[in-house]
């Protein structure tokens, strides 16, 4: 993990801020969220980084499963990627993203929208911070259960 300044991944969330005004540049607005994924994912891996699409991301509640979440992009396995195609970005977008980031070990997330203009935003929340679930096994342990062995 690179920390400079306090940013946490800087390198990796700068790189994949260029990756999202590559594709906008590209595309534009207008097409529906799952073009813009499927075209950033291929830009993504283009660039040689490690991604997963559509993660389930478990909820729990008092040690209880309650739920699933899904992520849009995990991008090398510590930045956590959610694309939007609407008018702007609001408050609900970005709580989406903090919970996304609140359920897991991930700790930095970046919120793309391919509206009219393009915005993003970083976010963060330390793993120091979030409230531990003695049940809750790791997201990257669930999603290494869930590859076959070659």
């Amino acid at each position: 993990m690179e920390s400079t300044f306090g940013f946490k991944h800087k390198a990796l969330t700068q790189s994949v801020i260029g990756v999202f005004f590559d594709v906008y540049n590209l595309l534009g607005h207008g097409f529906l969220e799952s073009v813009y994924q499927k075209s950033f994912e291929l830009a993504l891996s283009g660039r040689g980084l490690k991604v997963l699409r559509k993660i389930e991301i478990p909820v729990w509640f008092m040690g209880q499963k309650v739920g699933d979440f899904e992520a849009n992009i995990l991008v090398e396995g510590c930045v956590l990627v959610e694309l939007k195609a609407c008018r702007c970005l609001d408050r609900a977008h970005e709580a989406q993203l903090i919970n996304y980031l609140r359920a897991t070990e991930i700790e930095v997330g970046l919120l793309f929208n391919f509206g009219l203009k393009p915005e993003f935003r970083r976010l963060a929340f330390d793993n120091e911070r979030k409230r531990p679930t003695a049940k809750r096994p790791l997201l990257l342990d669930l999603l290494l259960s869930t590859i076959p062995n070659s």
